[in-house]
């Protein structure tokens, strides 16, 4: 009974900090779809790891952080970035505390509903995003007619 207390709070200093880990990997995801959303270049890149790799919605879209930066410059200078609102967020965090991953539902004006996954990594600047992928969901219903577009669209080999 005496070492009661000493678990309980062992498990509450656990939980404390696993929530504060949560809340400071929401404020990254967050802090990212902000800085898209005004164009603000640098603060969105430094939420991003130097070895972060960013996936968009097209298959050839696979860039470094350094190519993602070459493809967002110009719609950043113009001040013109993108906008997604988040709408649902689940995160998870490693049992070691060091790597994190998550996955989103974002509504685009353009695009509709969209999912972003990815995986972050503490850092000791805090945490930071060392993948990205940015998806449009497809309805089963409309896979094969979407998939047979996408066919059309391949070159012939």
């Amino acid at each position: 009974m005496k070492y009661l207390p000493i678990f309980l709070l062992l498990l509450l200093s656990y939980t404390a900090h696993a929530q504060s880990d949560e809340q400071a990997i929401d404020e990254v995801l967050s802090g990212i779809h902000t800085y898209a959303s005004t164009a603000n270049f640098d603060a969105y890149f430094d939420l991003y790891t130097e070895e972060a790799i960013f996936m968009g919605t097209d298959a050839t879209e696979r860039w470094t952080i350094d190519e993602f930066k070459g493809y967002a410059r110009p719609a950043f200078d113009r001040g013109t970035g993108w906008t997604y609102v988040m709408t649902e967020r689940n995160i998870f965090v490693s049992e070691d505390g060091n790597t994190a991953w998550f996955d989103e539902l974002l509504e685009n004006d353009g695009f509709g509903q969209c999912r972003g996954t990815g995986a972050l990594v503490k850092t000791n600047g805090g945490w930071k995003v060392s993948q990205y992928n940015l998806t449009v969901p497809i309805p089963n219903d409309l896979l094969r007619k979407v998939a047979g577009m996408i066919g059309d669209l391949q070159p012939e080999n």
